[in-house]
């Protein structure tokens, strides 16, 4: 909760020096601005405190579209992004309060399943990292890397299984062996697995975020399945 509160901070902080002409100009995300990219985190946001009161509000995604992409590209156009900004602060202070305030016991729904709120927490924490790729990439703005990276890359390798699912594919054991930001060391899944994916832990989470190709990212991959395993690696959700 801490580190998904940082990354908001960080996200605000570079949110706060943009321009108007910054707002308006185009971000990352294909067909949005850089303002319809804080609306759709304000409008996901605001779901997590419903979702968590069991209102299960965050299924209202299916009235827009029949895929997540589409249903999040199809709210974004339904409102103004002018006011997103303020909107989105005070969603997002909104939301760590309810997932402080959740029973870390009780999963609860959110789009494709069920998630503890922690993990709940780890998706927004992903989400708000990517995006903020989306912002800060076309800009040129600073935004560094951070060992808040560890818990988007536990996120991709975790998920893995639910990547070769939606692959239409057997899971298989897969090691990831990353490097912090800061030069930590990060091992997620079996030691003895025969398949490891390894190299920088920040290349591994864009490729998860589908910021960045599996070729260009530098990442090695060794045995019968971890190149596969790279090609299928999202931290997030499709349905």
């Amino acid at each position: 909760m801490d580190d998904l509160e940082a990354e908001h901070d960080q996200l605000e902080a570079l949110l706060a020096a943009l321009s108007p002409a910054d707002w308006k100009s185009p971000s990352a995300a294909a067909g949005w601005t850089v303002a319809d990219v804080v609306l759709h985190l304000a409008q996901t946001e605001e779901q997590v405190p419903a979702t968590l009161a069991g209102e299960n509000a965050v299924d209202g995604w299916r009235a827009y579209g029949d895929t997540v992409d589409a249903a999040m590209a199809a709210m974004v156009a339904s409102e103004d992004p002018g006011s997103a900004f303020d909107r989105w602060r005070a969603a997002r202070r909104a939301s760590v309060a309810a997932l402080r305030a959740a029973d870390p016991a009780v999963p609860v729904r959110w789009v494709a399943g069920t998630l503890k709120p922690r993990t709940l927490a780890t998706t927004r924490l992903a989400e708000h990292w990517a995006h903020a790729q989306d912002v800060a990439v076309p800009l040129g703005a600073d935004y560094p890397d951070t060992v808040r990276l560890r818990h988007i890359a536990w996120l991709g390798h975790s998920t893995l299984p639910y990547a070769f699912r939606l692959a239409g594919q057997p899971p298989t054991a897969v090691r990831a062996d990353l490097t912090g930001p800061d030069g930590e060391a990060w091992s997620f899944g079996d030691p003895a697995a025969a398949s490891v994916i390894s190299g920088p832990a920040g290349a591994f989470c864009r490729v998860g975020a589908q910021r960045l190709a599996p070729a260009a990212s530098g990442l090695a991959t060794t045995g019968p399945d971890a190149g596969r395993a790279l090609s299928l690696l999202r931290n997030y959700a499709a349905v």
